[in-house]
This record gives structure tokens, C-alpha cells and sequence, in this order.
């Protein structure tokens, strides 16, 4: 069975089945979860159909009403250079997802395969939107009072202040299309607060910001990503990048101590079955799969990278994410901000020649 038009009134979202470290154990689980609970989503597999098939058959499913496949015969492996992913994997399931978006049968794309690859693969093949440089890896972050918006967190090592300008426009319109919070807060990742701190590149990229529509509130250090009380952070990829594994690495760390230590003797235990409901509040909270799923912005057409290690729940947060991402119009949100951007800098310099 292969992929027809997009019907009106549903999203259809094409599944890169074979991408990331589990494959079909953890895609293809949650796809069928994300099928039941969402009743206007069709899904696209893609990958090795006798595979899929193979899979769906282990779940008792032999088929959806609203899933359909399409067939792919390669597979980009994690550590596959994205150049060599895009020259010699034209047939990849990656590449045949993007490909299904491209061709305007399918409204968004979820892959947790090779980040490298997808977001080269995804740049070729669909492009950037006009007055984009490059496309940024943009995800949700909990908080102790509310969320936070970071980008970007590894698409980009070298950046120039216009750049992070750039960040900073679609992010905003990113929380204004997924969240109805207008005039967002925006806030530039630094070593410290004083505005003599940081390099050259941050220094510029705040004047940027300073002179602009932006809610621009200054900068902002480390031990504020998960304050909450931001609704934007924009940074490079090398400190986004960082920033977010060692969140992950914290949360990890926090459930593994706290289960230990109400495992440790009797008393401990007893402690545990009293506090249950608190200690479940407090794993949920700190569950990073919940927050699995991140923009790649900037893109001509909505993609989701998920995490290469999740799980079945993780991958089916990533599927909704881009579920809501395609039923928001944020490329369009995001191509007519920079075009009225382009527009007001063109009047700006036409004025002061």
C-alpha cells in the first residue's frame, strides 16, 4: 500500500520507520498509539514494507484504516556523514519521508535517525525558507514555573549575529503559533548577565536584538534555562547542544538517586509506598521523553527530530509534537516575519543613503 493525497480536514504525517537506535521496536508501537488517540492523523511508514509488516503483525495489527506505507530500501545508519546520506542513500527512508513532504503528501515528517543527516537531507531536499541562513534544531525545555523554547541545540557550531537574529524571529513565532503567547520574552545564553560579558559575536547579536521588535530581556546565564520565567533562549548549537544532554544527564541522574535511596532498606521502601503518589509526580516531571521532539526550523516544510535512544513513549511525544507543529501554519508564520523584516530593512537603508 502506498501513500495517496492528503485529505482535507486530516494531518498526515510520513514516519521515517527504520531511523534511530531501536528502528521498528520503538516507531512503529507508538505510531499505533498516536493512531488510536488521535482520530484526524494519518501516518505514512516508511522503510523495508515486508519489515513493517512483519512488526505490525507481532502487535496483532495487520493494518489501520489511517496508516498507510511506503516503500524505502536503504536505511541511514547513526554515524552516516550527512554528505554521504544525501549522495549514495537517495532511497533511504529518511530521504523518502522528506521526499513525501516535499511532493505535498504529507504535512510534516518525524524521524529519529542520524540529526546530521536528517537536517542536511532535509535542507537539500526542501530548502530554507527566503531570508533564512540556516535551519536550527528548537525544543521545549520544563521549568520550575513554566516552559522554555531553546534553539539552537546542535544544528549550527559557527554563527554570526544575524543569525542568532535569525533564531530569535522564528523561535518567537514558534511560541506564538504553538503556545498563543504573544510578544515572547527573548533572552541571549551568556556567561553572565553584565553587558560587558561574552564575545564578540554576543555582543553584536544583542544590539541586533536591542534594536528590534523583539521582547528582547538581556542576557541570560546557564542556571536560568529551567527557571521557566523565559520564554525564548537563543544560543549556538555547541552550547545548546551541551546544555541539553547534560539537562538530560541531571534528570537521569535525580531519578536514579531518588530510587535508590527509597530502595535501600525496609524503612526506605515502607517511605516509598507512602509517598508514591509525590515520587510519581516528581518522575513525570522529570521525564525527558515527554519533552522528546524538536523543530527543525527554518525549513520550507515541518520536521521533527526525535531523540536516536527514545522510547515508544518519547517517539509518540515527538509524533504529536509535529502533529501540532502541522496545524499550526508556522512556516508560513515564520516566512511572512522575515518578509516584513526584509521589507522594513530595505526602508531602513533606503532612507539613510
Amino acid at each position: 500500500m502506498t501513500s495517496g493525497p492528503i485529505d482535507a480536514g486530516m494531518i498526515t504525517i510520513a514516519i521515517d520507520a527504520m531511523g534511530g537506535d531501536h528502528g521498528l521496536e520503538v516507531t512503529i508501537p507508538a505510531s499505533l498509539t498516536v493512531v488510536d488517540s488521535h482520530h484526524q492523523v494519518k501516518l505514512i511508514l516508511v522503510g523495508i514494507e515486508t519489515q513493517i509488516r512483519e512488526k505490525l503483525g507481532q502487535l496483532n495489527c495487520a493494518d489501520r484504516d489511517r496508516i498507510s506505507f511506503q516503500p524505502a530500501s536503504e536505511i541511514v545508519a547513526m554515524d552516516d556523514p550527512p554528505a554521504f546520506s544525501i549522495r549514495r542513500k537517495k532511497d533511504s527512508s529518511m530521504r523518502v519521508a522528506i521526499n513525501l513532504v516535499k511532493d505535498g503528501l504529507a504535512d510534516a515528517c518525524v524521524s529519529a535517525g542520524n540529526t546530521g543527516a536528517l537536517m542536511g537531507t532535509a535542507k537539500f531536499v526542501l530548502g530554507t525558507i527566503r531570508g533564512i541562513d540556516r535551519p536550527a534544531i528548537c525544543a521545549l525545555l520544563p521549568g520550575i514555573s513554566g516552559s522554555t523554547y531553546m534553539l539552537d541545540l546542535g544544528a549550527n557550531v559557527d554563527v554570526s549575529p544575524e543569525i542568532l537574529f535569525q533564531f530569535a524571529i522564528m523561535g518567537s513565532q514558534l511560541i506564538e503559533s504553538y503556545e498563543g503567547r504573544s510578544n515572547p520574552s527573548v533572552g541571549l545564553l551568556n556567561i553572565g548577565v553584565e553587558e560587558d560579558k561574552g564575545d564578540e559575536t554576543i555582543r553584536a547579536a544583542a544590539e541586533l536584538f536591542k534594536n528590534s521588535s523583539l521582547n528582547y530581556i538581556g542576557y541570560v546565564e546557564a542556571d536560568h534555562i529551567f527557571m521557566g520565567d523565559t520564554d525564548l533562549i537563543v544560543c549556538d548549537g555547541v552550547l545548546g547542544n551541551v546544555a541539553l544532554k547534560a539537562s538530560e544527564g541531571v534528570a537521569q541522574f535525580i531519578q536514579s538517586t531518588i530510587r535508590r535511596e527509597f530502595t535501600s532498606s525496609a524503612f526506605s521502601k515502607l517511605s516509598a509506598l507512602v509517598s508514591r503518589r509525590t515520587l510519581n509526580a516528581i518522575r513525570n516531571r522529570l521525564d525527558h521523553r515527554r519533552y522528546n521532539g524538536a523543530n527543525l526550523i527554518g525549513l520550507n516544510a515541518v520536521v521533527v527530530k526525535s531523540h536516536g535512544g527514545t522510547d515508544t513513549t518519547g517517539f509518540r511525544h515527538a509524533i504529536e509534537y509535529a502533529i501540532k507543529a502541522a496545524g499550526s501554519g508556522l512556516v508560513a508564520r515564520i516566512s511572512q516575519r522575515i518578509e516584513a523584516r526584509m521589507v522594513s530593512e530595505k526602508t531602513r537603508k533606503a532612507e539613510t543613503a
